[in-house]
């Protein structure tokens, strides 16, 4: 009897079993599946963008000037009478030219502003337009005339490294800072911090002026890594605008959760494949 009862109940435990992994299957083609039927809208999404930006820029292109026939002769008039001099026609013919190319530079000048306005309304202000890659810290080292900058030398996964110079506080150490994983804005404009040029922006968690941590990519990451948002698919902008104030605009909406992972309106900071971007030990706090 003891044989039956220890017989049924391992084979109930392996058909509950099976069930599970027959359920971890199916979740997992549904999983493939979904993160497919995400690729596609995401390239349907960008398709529209690059067929609305086209179309936007064909309609600011001005039409081609026509020109005008020179005015013929009007049948009507009669002949001019022997040794009287002809009127000058050449001249207010140029001078009706010359009003007429006036009018259509004035349409041509005046096209391009209404259209310009609808393409200044077209580039959303969102967290794809940040270039935010993933860096190793090469050195670091004082800034000769401030305690509280640091400037580092970053790999970012191109030829040469980066200059940055970034605001971390008297109280960090140097020599935890070197061979650390840092997350980067690499497509903000290079400027001098107090005589050194900084090429790149250092993210950091910041709960107070004397709490600053590092944002920390996933383990696995390596220098060049792009770090993209699921919900926010487009290329980065080259170089952004002072004008614009992008970072400006987005800094208020990039925030660490309580579970210490960095977010930008609730879609996390992701290494694609590798997993999501995070804060040490904060949580509830900004991004600068």
């Amino acid at each position: 009897m003891e044989y039956f009862k220890t017989h049924a109940l391992l084979s109930r435990e392996k058909a509950l079993l099976q069930a599970s992994v027959r359920e971890q299957k199916k979740l997992l083609v549904e999983n493939a599946k979904l993160k497919k039927d995400i690729e596609q809208l995401r390239g349907q999404l960008q398709e529209k963008q690059r067929r609305r930006t086209a179309k936007a820029l064909i309609s600011q292109a001005p039409p081609p000037s026509q020109v005008n026939p020179a005015p013929s002769t009007p049948v009507d008039q009669p002949p001019s009478p022997a040794g009287a001099t002809a009127p000058p026609t050449s001249s207010s013919s140029n001078e009706r030219r010359d009003r007429q190319s006036r009018r259509r530079r004035g349409e041509r000048k005046a096209r391009p502003s209404s259209d310009s306005l609808s393409l200044g309304a077209e580039p959303q202000v969102d967290v794809s337009r940040l270039d935010l890659r993933v860096g190793r810290i090469i050195s670091a080292r004082r800034h000769p005339l401030s305690e509280a900058l640091i400037v580092q030398e970053v790999d970012v996964g191109e030829s040469a490294p980066r200059t940055v110079v970034a605001k971390l506080g008297e109280k960090t150490q140097i020599e935890e800072l070197q061979g650390s994983l840092v997350v980067l804005i690499c497509n903000v404009r290079a400027c001098k911090m107090r005589g050194v040029v900084s090429k790149a922006r250092l993210l950091c968690c910041v709960q107070s002026d004397d709490c600053i941590e590092l944002l920390t990519p996933p383990t696995g990451a390596t220098p060049g890594d792009r770090v993209t948002f699921l919900n926010y698919p487009g290329e980065p902008d080259r170089e952004l605008s002072s004008k614009q104030r992008v970072w400006e605009l987005l800094q208020e909406d990039l925030r660490v959760d309580s579970k210490g992972v960095a977010n930008y309106k609730g879609c996390g900071f992701e290494v694609k494949g590798k997993g999501l971007c995070r804060a040490p030990t904060l949580t509830n706090c900004t991004i600068r």
